[in-house]
């Protein structure tokens, strides 16, 4: 049976990424040892990391005044980790509450300093994306997270936040279109959707942004030794690394993130305005806010719903079921998914709603 990959993270891989990955464990670039084996701190690896971090410049088309790192704890980590370096005490960050992962990143950032939260879109349980906020000029930053997994709505434009700095929460959607990643001071992104497998957490972040704060910063979590280690301030999840340089090689040589763009638009279309004609399935997110990566809808009728469930995973569909929060359905459709998985659960939906 063919297997049809619609989970939200860890998710699909390119199957050449996964074929050179499985090829290095075996033996990396013909040095008779497994990537798992080699040093950190050999040339081997260093090679692979200097790829890595130029691979990202080139893909966001950022020069020098970035710092590229990549790090352990997955973006949680982050949502604590930004404003322990960027928030006094005595200030002001701005956030952006649009979904479990900004409510997060808020109750993180409370610890470090003051939150306005500017915007919220818990009145209708996050189904779409609101655009009308006013950030205090005085705010360190606006924080901000451009895809949102659980809730399946994206932003299509970049929040107004005048002279605010901008900080991104990646995760889901970064390399999956053109983005004006240098007017965002930094970046942030678990690797396991879009840019890797899991186990490795990308961070770009303008190197002025730096320095700022009064506050004792424990050195595993301060921005600046990693950039001056070069990501090797402590042993990096050597393998996940590699996995999201082979990842970036494959978008690069597939034609870059407006090719990324075109084949995200081409799922997403196929998937919603399927979804809009079939009476049995509910979307549940504003159309102008739709994510191009992760889909949510319901069928209304809970029994029906566990049918459907059912027949994906005979079919060999698997994430087909929304997270744990918020239930319902769920399809993420990340730059990997080929096109003919979509139209495989878009004829099963079908076939389930003649049948009803």
């Amino acid at each position: 049976m063919m297997m049809h990959n619609f989970n939200s993270g860890p998710s699909i891989l390119p199957k050449e990424v996964l074929q050179q990955a499985a090829d290095a464990i075996h033996n990396f670039n013909g040095i008779g040892l497994s990537i798992l084996e080699i040093g950190h701190r050999t040339s081997w690896f260093q090679q692979v990391m200097d790829e890595a971090q130029s691979l990202v410049k080139d893909l966001m088309q950022i020069g020098d005044e970035y710092a590229v790192l990549f790090l352990h704890g997955g973006a949680t980590t982050q949502f604590m980790q930004v404003p322990m370096n960027l928030l006094p005490q005595n200030k002001t960050a701005a956030y952006i509450n649009n979904g479990i992962w900004g409510n997060k990143a808020i109750k993180e950032a409370k610890l470090f300093g003051n939150v306005a939260e500017v915007s919220s879109t818990k009145d209708k349980n996050h189904s779409y994306i609101a655009k009308d906020f006013t950030v205090p000029p005085d705010a360190v930053y606006l924080h901000y997270t451009t895809n949102n997994t659980v809730e399946g709505t994206e932003w299509h434009q970049l929040p107004n936040a005048g002279d605010v700095p901008l900080i991104a929460d990646m995760s889901s959607d970064i390399f999956s279109k053109p983005f004006p990643y240098n007017k965002h001071a930094l970046i942030y992104a678990g690797a396991q959707k879009n840019a890797g497998a899991a186990g490795v957490t990308l961070v770009v972040v303008r190197k002025d942004l730096l320095g700022k704060v009064q506050r004792a910063i424990p050195t595993i979590l301060d921005y600046r030794p990693h950039i001056e280690a070069g990501s090797l301030l402590n042993t990096p999840p050597v393998f996940a690394v590699y996995v999201a340089m082979l990842t970036m090689r494959w978008i690069k040589k597939e034609g870059g993130l407006g090719e990324m763009e075109k084949r995200a638009k081409e799922r997403a279309d196929l998937f919603y305005n399927a979804l809009d004609t079939l009476p049995l399935f509910k979307p549940l997110v504003a159309k102008e806010d739709r994510s191009l990566m992760n889909a949510t809808f319901v069928i209304e009728d809970s029994a029906k719903e566990q049918q459907f469930l059912d027949l994906c995973k005979q079919n060999g569909m698997v994430g087909v079921k929304g997270h744990r929060s918020v239930g319902g359905l769920r399809l993420s459709m990340y730059n990997a998914m080929p096109l003919s998985s979509v139209e495989a659960i878009v004829e099963l939906m079908k076939d389930f709603q003649n049948k009803q």
